[in-house]
């Protein structure tokens, strides 16, 4: 039979097989702009894959904001700076989440193999990197860039490229769509969470999760009730209570019931600075009454940034940490260093995972302990509309998939079940 140069969406070539273009949806300068115009679905080439590098058949691709700043072109022009750094396409292929089928391994791949069911982490870094070859961690690596984003081929694409280190053994209890949903959010929690001792999640311990309906809140509740820590959740309006309980939530706070929120007052403005003073101590006993004692969270687990930081390291225990991995209210944010010096707390920033926090939660969500929240699955042809509506802030909460090689949702589980 001979080889095809395309395969619809939906058809899986033959194991092994790699065709010469495929079908992928893509960002282009010359239609910058909101997901619904700056997304497009277009045929391109194939990729290259180097030594150290993999071809994986995408199954199924997770939803973050990745793809929506690189569809703007804001804030920086991803595909400048792909080609300054000598890459000659004219376009990004975004999506950072994936789980797949490879098809294709580079010379010096040991794992995985062709044939291998793989979720993608996107963290990638050059292993020549004196840096990463003196142990020190990847995400400090100067050559350290997120797949889907800084670098080009992500996975909203039949295929993608990555390095061969970014696969993990897909947990097969999940469904395609499921497997493809977690990492990014998961294990960006998990290196927070874990990542910076002595202030990691323990036993008993309480921790104040920002968010905790999102994508990176829900992974975040999950991993400190794997730890047996109590996840008080902080979340925009009632409705969205029960859903932290489910996921093991001790508590919950409405944020809407305080009106103290963004930067600090000027310390000698004493009426602005006593009333915001007041906000945030009546915020600190919301953690008690749902504790039942006079106890501050071990860890804050921050993330909306120039709205809430003040907060986060009031209401923060002695010792402790507020451990933040973006501003999404604003960059910012301002601090009253007292606190850091005299409760001596620790104010750390956290940005993605390295392979071996990567590892920690795909293991979590293996042995069950840590569920992906799937909210909804879009088809190929949607991709630009889920994007819009998390760029409007109107997706569900929980994380969203795209189904790409897989023909329907619910295909994937079972270790015997090859139906694609």
């Amino acid at each position: 039979m001979m080889k095809r140069d395309i395969y619809p969406i939906g058809e899986a070539p033959p194991l092994g097989e790699v065709p010469a273009r495929m079908y992928a949806c893509t960002a282009r300068r010359e239609r910058f702009g909101e997901p619904r115009t700056g997304m497009r679905v277009e045929a391109v080439p194939v990729p290259e894959i180097g030594d150290d590098e993999v071809l994986v058949y995408v199954m199924a691709a997770g939803v973050n904001y990745n793809m929506i700043w690189a569809a703007q072109g804001i804030p920086v022009d991803v595909i400048g700076l792909h080609q300054k750094a000598g890459h000659p396409e004219d376009f990004h292929i975004g999506g950072s989440d994936a789980a797949g089928i490879v098809y294709k391994v580079g010379a010096n791949v040991t794992y995985p193999k062709v044939g291998d069911e793989v979720v993608i982490h996107c963290g990638t870094w050059d292993a020549n990197c004196e840096r990463v070859k003196s142990g020190v961690d990847p995400m400090f690596s100067p050559s350290f860039r997120i797949w889907g984003y800084d670098r080009n081929w992500g996975s909203f694409a039949q295929f993608t490229k990555v390095q061969a280190h970014q696969c993990l053994p897909r947990p097969q209890q999940l469904t395609w769509e499921q497997s493809a949903a977690y990492m990014l959010v998961g294990a960006t929690a998990y290196r927070m969470l874990y990542g910076f001792a002595p202030n990691v999640v323990r036993e008993g311990d309480p921790v104040l999760v920002w968010g905790g309906a999102g994508g990176l809140g829900s992974m975040a509740i999950q991993i400190c009730r794997a730890a047996g820590a109590k996840p008080i959740a902080v979340v925009s309006s009632r409705d969205k209570f029960d859903y932290c309980m489910e996921l093991g939530a001790v508590g919950c706070i409405n944020r809407q019931d305080f009106s103290h929120w963004g930067m600090l007052p000027h310390w000698t403005d004493t009426e602005k600075f006593d009333k915001w003073s007041e906000g945030a101590r009546a915020f600190g006993k919301a953690i008690w009454d749902i504790l039942g004692e006079k106890r501050s969270p071990t860890i804050v687990f921050e993330h909306p940034g120039e709205q809430t930081l003040p907060t986060s390291l009031f209401a923060c225990d002695t010792g402790g940490m507020v451990v933040t991995c973006a501003g999404t209210s604003g960059y910012n944010a301002t601090v009253d260093v007292r606190y850091l010096w005299m409760r001596q707390k620790r104010l750390q920033g956290s940005h993605f995972a390295n392979d071996e926090q990567a590892a920690g939660i795909n293991a979590l969500v293996a042995a069950g302990k840590v569920d992906p929240c799937l909210s909804r699955t879009f088809s190929f042809d949607e991709i630009a509309y889920a994007h819009q509506l998390m760029y409007e802030n109107k997706h569900p909460h929980g994380n969203m998939a795209i189904l790409i090689g897989a023909r329907t949702p619910g295909l994937g589980r079972n270790i015997d079940n090859k139906e694609f």
